[in-house]
C-alpha cells in the first residue's frame, strides 16, 4: 500500500483518507468529552483542523490557560509540586543515569561532555536526512 516506487491505487488513497477520518472523529470525541461545556463556537471551525494563538484557544474554550507547565502546575497545586526534568539520551549513551531520585543531576561526569557531544551529533545527522 502507498509503495513509493509503484503508481498510485485509488483504493490506497481512499484507505488511507478513511483511516485519517476515523482518527479525527476519535479526536473530535476525545475533545467534546474532555472540554464539554466549555467549548464556545462553531463545531465545524472548532474542529476544523486549523490552529490558533494561545489567546484565540483560550477564548473557544480549547484550553484552559497560557503559561509554561510547571507554572501552571504550581499554580493549580501549590508550591510543593515537583515536575522532575526528563532527559532524552542518544543511542551512543544509552545507559542509566542523568536523573536519580526524580532530581536532575546538573554536573557532568567526565565522559558527560562526550555523550553531549554524540548526541548533538546523533540529532544533527537525523535532521540531515531532511536536508535540514
Amino acid at each position: 500500500m502507498l509503495d513509493p516506487f509503484l503508481p498510485e491505487r485509488p483504493e490506497d488513497v481512499e484507505r488511507l483518507k478513511g483511516i485519517q477520518r476515523e482518527i479525527h472523529e476519535s479526536f473530535i470525541s476525545l475533545v467534546q468529552s474532555r472540554r464539554g461545556g466549555k467549548l464556545a463556537g462553531d463545531e465545524a471551525a472548532l474542529f476544523s483542523g486549523e490552529y490558533w494563538t494561545g489567546a484565540r484557544a483560550k477564548g473557544l474554550g480549547l484550553i484552559d490557560e497560557i503559561g509554561d507547565l510547571r507554572g501552571v502546575l504550581r499554580a493549580r497545586f501549590g508550591d510543593k509540586v515537583e515536575t522532575p526534568l526528563v532527559v532524552e539520551r542518544g543511542w551512543f549513551s544509552r545507559r542509566p543515569g542523568g536523573i536519580s531520585n526524580g532530581r536532575m543531576s546538573l554536573g557532568l561526569s567526565q565522559s558527560g561532555l562526550a555523550e553531549e557531544a554524540l548526541s548533538a551529533l546523533e540529532a544533527r545527522a537525523i535532521w540531515a536526512r531532511y536536508g535540514l
